[in-house]
């Protein structure tokens, strides 16, 4: 008796039509069947693969939105004066200023030590009442916004640096000003943020912070001093 490996498709095909008392084209209905099944599985597959990168991307591009879980690309001990700056923004009075008065503030002629803590000026609640808000993006080595600020709507007026650390206590502030710069067509996330195409008005509450030369903003940025820790309001 001859013996038949019905592994392969013309065995099977053998295999329909010696059990088979029907026609011979019935065996090459389910071929086609199996056949149209596979194509089937195929573009389901494809489908369930494009849902996948579809949610893939979804799940990124909100993880770059929510500007409130940021994850820092450097670590804390990389971080000048780290503790300093990471502090809650106390209650009380604060002392009235604008821009021009920070821009007045006497610098250090020599960085202070990398784990200086606040001291004199630093330590002092301020309020700035009138500013400009010239520039806006995150840092993406700490995750704090960086905010750039001026006297006047002037986009060569000197600026002034204030920062909204990534801390959970300022997650409120930080999503306020990203919804009011929404809100005049302008986003900050991750991945969006530079010079505002028109300054926009601006309010700020925080504590004095000097900081070190190192690249911090752009040729408008004129002193160390900054507003760190700061929360922001657009008017």
């Amino acid at each position: 008796m001859q013996r038949h490996d019905f592994r392969t498709p013309a065995a099977a095909n053998d295999l329909y039509l010696l059990a088979s008392p029907v026609d011979a084209q019935f065996p090459i209905c389910i071929l086609d069947n199996v056949q149209y099944s596979r194509k089937t599985v195929i573009r389901l597959q494809v489908a369930l693969l494009f849902l996948f990168i579809t949610l893939s991307c979804s799940t990124i591009n909100h993880i770059q939105d929510d500007i409130c879980n940021c994850l820092a690309a450097l670590p804390d001990t990389s971080d000048y004066r780290h503790v300093a700056k990471h502090v809650p923004i106390p209650s009380g009075t604060p002392q009235e200023i604008d821009v021009a008065t920070i821009l007045s503030w006497p610098q250090d002629p020599i960085p202070l030590p990398f784990d200086a803590p606040r001291t004199g000026r630093e330590l002092q609640l301020v309020h700035v009442a009138n500013a400009f808000l010239e520039n806006a993006s995150v840092n993406q080595g700490d995750c704090d916004i960086h905010l750039e600020i001026s006297q006047t709507a002037d986009k060569n007026a000197p600026r002034v640096i204030i920062e909204t650390p990534i801390d959970s206590e300022y997650c409120t502030s930080r999503k306020t000003i990203q919804s009011q710069l929404k809100q005049h067509g302008f986003q900050l996330d991750l991945q969006h943020g530079g010079d505002l195409p028109q300054p926009l008005a601006v309010d700020v509450l925080g504590l004095p912070f000097e900081d070190f030369e190192h690249g911090r903003g752009g040729s408008q940025v004129v002193t160390l001093w900054e507003i760190h820790p700061a929360m922001a309001t657009i008017k």
